[in-house]
């Protein structure tokens, strides 16, 4: 957490320096430069403000020199002064004090650096002699300014022969001033942040990072009590667990439950309350200790390429075969291939790859199959699996699928922060989600009805990412696909295939590298907002600091508190939801406020990346539920999900992509009326009775 802090904030005040550095009239954002600094004083430790100040300094010299270097370590100063007053809850008294006490010293710290380079002194005062000279022949030229013109001469005069004086002055003027703006401006940052936690929520504490040997296994949780904050909401309440050598458990619950707490607490977190019991340390990311594989496996990745991010921080003489683990979870032949290019089920498989790289005692694995295709959910779940078998390690899944909690040993199974006996009927039965209250046009007719506008079309699309150069990722290949009005369309591929991409040209957030995507005829790219995107991963979404307030932000101004509690019931969440924190919700119940704020706002088009990815059975039935309710009042729908069989009684027809290519599937002849869909000249799919694709 500190380290991100030093380089974001570092980065801020390198920006704002080198700017008011280089560019003429913005001489005055030089006051902005203190605030991240400040930030990092008020919310980390001060080995991190030293940190950001030397490395700030660095990059800020190579960028700009030694002018906007020594801005930099003026800057550090101010924000230090002020973050650790904030820090330590004094007021404006303590404040001024130690401006009047410091603003001399780092007044005096410009005159020393000039002292000693000799050639910037000597470039400063002829620079400031040639201004003061050219404004002096300015005022010459006006006959009634000739006294002004020679006071101006004079003062410039005594600017250069008594610099030292006139920069000590300037200097500590110019540093009570930034320190009154730091002050100022950083109060507002910290209440703004005041709900964002400064600290890692998988900290486990300096003594376990300390200990000489992990040794996270048998272990054993009694009486587990767990709260975030000493104020806030009790997520785990009296939990008993254990896990022996070699188990292979699941850990299943309702979004909410606190089922990633409980992993947190495995992986070596204190709890608030309660007993934990192991041999030694929990040794999370050590070598033989305990790997955590994350929701969101992209916050796990370090490395700028597949084959570097398995390694990462492990220590030296570790011999590792990366092609064999990359072979092992199916990322055969990737070792080269950059992180930041693939898919959202590619980066699971690589989170697990560098766990097992670590040859871990004990690995928990939060929802990784979530973002992956069915075949790879399989070799996945099989993979898992075994691990206990074939590498004797204990292998902890936290699922929201019967079928993988199944193939464990045994099943934890949380509600409201409680171990609870498991239900034997828990995850729905195939074909046991309740249809929509209001049958969709697939459900009435057998097949879709003749569409009558063409709303969303997209001709010979093609995109490439990073083009023209060595590192070039071809992701969609001559993509041509029509969505009509209150059309139900299901995008479905393997990883990797170009779905995602898809849906962000669709969405305008990106424009294709080939080929035309327009919405009512005019560019997706110039219509942004049109077409609302739920993204994979719902937590980047989430901008406002409560439910309500996020909800209202997404839909715009008409959104009011009852609209609010509107959608949120249509989400299956409860009213009372809105005043939530949005930190504080789980995946689950992230995707199905972001799905509230995107219905409030009523588009022409609303795409879902992964709707139902991370959600519990009973939220999964009732988001099906209300897709098909929105596509009966007439929205356009179009959804990415490796969930086939559940949106069934949503969608209409089905469009598949393979590495970037659509390929449709020829339809049985005697099961679709032929000419139900005249050739129109864009490509249209729709799903048939039996299931299967034609074109």
């Amino acid at each position: 957490m500190e380290m991100a802090s030093i380089a974001i904030f570092g980065g801020l005040t390198v920006a704002t320096i080198v700017v008011a550095a280089v560019v003429p009239l913005a001489t005055a954002v030089g006051l902005l430069a203190p605030v991240p600094l400040a930030l990092v004083a008020a919310r980390t430790r001060p080995r991190a403000l030293i940190a950001a100040s030397v490395a700030a300094t660095g990059v800020s010299f190579a960028m700009a020199g030694t002018g906007a270097a020594a801005s930099v370590l003026g800057s550090a100063l101010i924000g230090g002064i002020v973050g650790d007053t904030k820090r330590r809850g004094r007021g404006i008294g303590t404040i001024t004090l130690a401006g009047l006490a410091a603003a001399p010293i780092i007044g005096g710290i410009s005159v020393l650096v000039l002292l000693v380079l000799v050639p910037l002194r000597t470039l400063i005062l002829e620079a400031l002699g040639n201004t003061v000279g050219g404004l002096v022949e300015l005022l010459n030229a006006v006959p009634a300014l000739g006294g002004l013109a020679d006071t101006v001469e004079a003062l410039g005069s005594s600017m250069v022969d008594y610099w030292w004086v006139w920069m000590w002055v300037s200097g500590a003027l110019g540093t009570v001033v930034s320190l009154a703006v730091a002050w100022w401006l950083l109060g507002g940052v910290i209440a703004r942040l005041a709900d964002i936690p400064s600290e890692d929520t998988l900290d486990v504490g300096q003594l376990d990072r300390d200990a000489a040997e992990p040794a996270p296994l048998p272990l054993q949780l009694t009486g587990i009590g767990f709260r975030y904050r000493p104020d806030g909401p009790i997520i785990l309440d009296d939990v008993d667990v254990t896990v022996a050598p070699g188990e292979f458990v699941a850990v299943v619950g309702a979004n909410g439950s606190g089922k990633s707490t409980l992993a947190k607490i495995l992986a070596g977190r204190a709890p608030t309350t309660g007993a934990v019991v192991r041999p030694g340390a929990a040794g999370l990311g050590r070598h033989g200790g305990t790997a955590m594989v994350l929701q969101r496996p992209e916050t796990q990745m370090l490395g700028s390429r597949v084959a570097d991010d398995v390694v990462w921080g492990l220590p030296a003489g570790v011999e590792v075969d990366v092609e064999g683990l990359l072979t092992e979870v199916g990322l055969s032949g990737l070792g080269d291939r950059e992180t930041s290019d693939l898919s959202g089920g590619q980066q699971q498989r690589l989170a697990i790859a560098a766990a097992l790289a670590r040859e871990p005692a004990l690995l928990i694995a939060d929802e990784v199959t979530s973002m992956v295709d069915p075949e790879g959910r399989d070799e996945l779940l099989a993979l898992l699996a075994d691990l206990p078998r074939r590498r004797g390690m204990s292998v902890v899944l936290i699922t929201h699928r019967g079928h993988e909690a199944a193939a464990a040993d045994r099943i934890i199974h949380l509600h409201n922060g409680r171990v609870i006996p498991h239900p034997p009927d828990w995850v729905p039965r195939p074909g046991a989600v309740e249809e929509p209250s209001r049958p969709t046009p697939v459900a009435q007719s057998g097949y879709p009805p003749r569409p009558a506008e063409r709303l969303l079309v997209l001709e010979g699309v093609g995109h490439t990412y990073l083009e023209g150069s060595p590192w070039a990722v071809h992701a969609l290949h001559d993509v041509s696909v029509t969505v009509h009005r209150g059309d139900g369309l299901l995008i479905v591929g393997g990883n990797g295939s170009g779905k995602t991409t898809l849906a962000w040209v669709m969405a305008g957030l990106i424009a294709p590298s080939k080929g035309t995507a327009l919405l009512d005829g005019s560019p997706t790219a110039d219509k942004v907002g049109d077409v609302a995107l739920a993204f994979q991963h719902a937590r980047l979404q989430l901008q406002k600091q409560t439910v309500g307030d996020e909800i209202m932000a997404a839909g715009g101004i008409e959104v009011g508190t009852a609209e609010v509690a509107r959608v949120l019931e249509a989400v299956g969440l409860p009213r009372e939801m809105a005043a939530r924190r949005t930190d504080s919700l789980s995946g689950g119940q992230m995707r199905r406020v972001v799905l509230a704020g995107l219905i409030a706002r009523r588009p022409k088009v609303l795409i879902l990346d992964e709707p139902l990815a991370g959600v519990d059975p009973y939220a999964r039935a009732e988001i099906v539920d209300l897709l098909g309710r929105l596509r009966a009042d007439g929205m356009t729908i179009v959804i990415i999900s490796h969930d086939l069989s559940d949106l069934d009684a949503v969608v209409s027809r089905r469009v598949k992509l393979t590495a970037g290519t659509l390929t449709p599937v020829d339809p049985p002849p005697t099961q679709y009326p032929p000419t139900a869909y005249p050739k129109d000249g864009g490509h249209q799919q729709f799903q048939h009775t039996s299931g299967e694709v034609g074109e």
